[in-house]
């Protein structure tokens, strides 16, 4: 494969780092992160991309390697425990080979998207790389993977089988101009791209993504396994999806046969993707869009008398900070007591939350009490969390959780 001449030239040297004891105890847990605060010795500044060595303080022996990173709070980010070892190709190729190795339940059904590499979770920290059919979207939360984007990119080109790379940038990464020597948002680093709407086929049904101006990395790849099970589900009924978004649990319920749908986001400009991914599986689809705030929308419906026989409700994190926990559950508490009228009886209520400070046991156990409060019978259909390429290998990894009641 040819090289990109696009990229960075990026020179790397080694920091020598050692930890306070409670720092020093989460790396031999295995905990990817060190934050700046919990560094007690460096010998000398480093720079993003940097080799830090980190020691440990009893013994002075090799305790974890990993990458530095000077424009974060987490100023390393672990990759190798215990045991040293060549950050090299080598190394990323194993790492790579791994996580596709996990992702090939899926690959074996009729899906041509995924999430290649969760960051941490696949033990790259700080990267994602998303494949849309022939597209792969790579997405930097770090500048740490600058001298290796070259063996980067080309390892990951060669194992998905893509005939085009995007770069994508965190807001945070995208600041940082003098490193980034260039390179910028949304830039085609290999191959061609005519069009930025890549369509794209998750278990058959088509959508659609926008790879360089869509969120994140054009879609929401992590709901794949609850928006086939929504299709599942959804044969003959009415669907309400909030926080649709562009559609993906409602034309999921298209598909699956629903009699009507409406979808309900703030944003008309979704709404109308939503449309679009609708009419790239049906000719005409039982499709109604609500461009509202949901807590108000959900209000009027109720006071309209309107019932539904399958309800989703998908919102955004609320809590991206600890110090909006308690508000994020009051958002949850408020959806679900909205929700709870609206649903027909012997209908079905999804609640789901990706907030990754809220854990899991939280968020169900608030739901059934605001479904337990509502004096409705109501029996618990199951629980899911990540579909399998969102795997979760550290606490801070997990974040999605949903939850399915049958009311009355």
């Amino acid at each position: 494969m040819s090289s990109f001449p696009l990229l960075p030239n990026v020179s790397q040297d080694r920091l020598a780092i050692r930890l306070k004891p409670a720092a020093e105890r989460m790396v031999r847990k295995q905990h990817p992160w060190v934050f700046e605060a919990s560094i007690t010795k460096q010998n000398k500044e480093g720079k993003a991309g940097d080799l830090a060595i980190i020691f440990d303080q009893k013994k002075n022996k090799f305790l974890a390697l990993g990458l530095y990173d000077p424009f974060s709070p987490i100023r390393i980010k672990v990759l190798q425990y215990m045991q040293s070892a060549n950050i090299d190709r080598t190394w990323l190729e194993e790492k790579i080979d791994d996580a596709y190795t996990k992702r090939a339940p899926l690959l074996a059904t009729d899906t041509n998207s995924y999430r290649l590499i969760y960051g941490e979770n696949d033990g790259l920290p700080s990267l994602i790389a998303d494949v849309y059919d022939h597209v792969l979207v790579v997405k930097l939360y770090s500048l740490i993977w600058l001298p290796y984007l070259q063996d980067l990119f080309e390892l990951l080109l060669a194992k998905s089988k893509t005939k085009t790379l995007v770069l994508r940038l965190s807001r945070n990464v995208q600041k940082q101009q003098a490193a980034l020597q260039g390179l910028h948002d949304g830039q085609v680093i290999y191959g061609e791209l005519p069009n930025p709407e890549i369509i794209f086929r998750e278990h058959g049904i088509r959508f659609s993504a926008n790879v360089i101006a869509g969120h994140k990395t054009g879609y929401f790849l992590d709901h794949r396994h609850n928006r086939k099970r929504i299709g599942e589900l959804a044969e003959g009924k009415s669907v309400l999806d909030v926080f649709s978004y562009a559609g993906g649990f409602s034309v999921h319920a298209l598909a699956g046969g629903a009699r009507e749908v409406t979808s309900l986001d703030i944003s008309a400009q979704a709404l109308e993707m939503a449309k679009k991914n609708a009419l790239l599986n049906l000719e005409d689809p039982p499709l109604r869009t609500l461009a509202q705030d949901a807590f108000k929308a959900l209000e009027e419906l109720r006071n309209a008398g309107e019932k539904f026989e399958l309800m989703i409700v998908d919102p955004p994190s609320f809590a991206k900070k600890a110090s909006e926990i308690e508000g994020a559950l009051h958002s949850y508490a408020r959806l679900a007591k909205l929700a709870i009228p609206l649903v027909a009886k012997g209908g079905i209520l999804v609640l789901a939350s990706c907030s990754s400070r809220v854990n899991a046991e939280e968020f169900f156990e608030l739901m059934t009490q605001e479904v337990r409060a509502s004096s409705q019978p109501f029996t618990e259909l199951e629980r899911s969390f990540h579909d399998v390429d969102h795997p979760i290998g550290f606490p801070e990894g997990a974040y999605l959780k949903c939850i399915y009641f049958r009311m009355g």
